[in-house]
């Protein structure tokens, strides 16, 4: 492989590759020098680019490097800590208590799903993939994409379904109480 076809399928495949090993590492750090060591390994093995093939070589290598890599230290809870909800200043600190509420009940969720499932549903919910797209990042069936999807989903829904109907009651009657003292 010439440098210039080389180059062509690092810009085509780097952003996507690290964005997934951001998903199941939540270190960009970490993600972007993983993506790197594979880019880096598919060019000194001096691997032909058939396309597809090529890619998911580079995913399954990304993979490795990632599990290697996983089991030296765990970087989940770096992850789970970046997750900040935003608050506007019109929110009292009864709602923003709330929020903290829901997203704690959120990281208790996403860390009770297993990798594949939050890999799969961090892909779809966060760069708004579509099924077929995951399933040909991670080289997998696009049932089985929808597998995990469908897993994931039915863990959030059984968690999360009390912190969501506190909120929504909540936001509901803060907006009834304007609305009849505003009439």
């Amino acid at each position: 492989m010439t440098e210039k076809e080389f180059k062509q399928f690092f810009d085509k495949n780097f952003d996507s590759l690290r964005s997934y090993l951001y998903y199941r590492s939540g270190d960009k750090e970490l993600a972007t020098d993983i993506a790197q060591d594979a880019f880096v390994r598919i060019w000194e093995k001096q691997i032909r680019l058939e396309g597809k093939k090529t890619v998911g070589l580079l995913y399954k290598i990304a993979g490795d490097f990632f599990v290697s890599n996983y089991r030296k230290n765990s970087s989940k809870a770096k992850y789970l800590e970046s997750l900040e909800f935003d608050f506007y200043d019109d929110v009292s600190p009864e709602e923003q208590m709330q929020y903290k509420e829901l997203k704690e009940k959120y990281e208790y969720a996403l860390a009770k799903i297993s990798e594949k499932q939050r890999v799969v549903f961090l892909m779809s919910r966060m760069d708004g993939l579509k099924y077929h797209e995951i399933a040909e990042k991670l080289g997998i069936s696009v049932k089985a994409v929808e597998k995990r999807m469908h897993g994931a989903l039915g863990t959030f829904r059984e968690l999360l379904k009390v912190a969501f109907y506190l909120l929504f009651f909540s936001i509901t009657a803060k907006h009834f109480a304007f609305l009849f003292n505003h009439s």
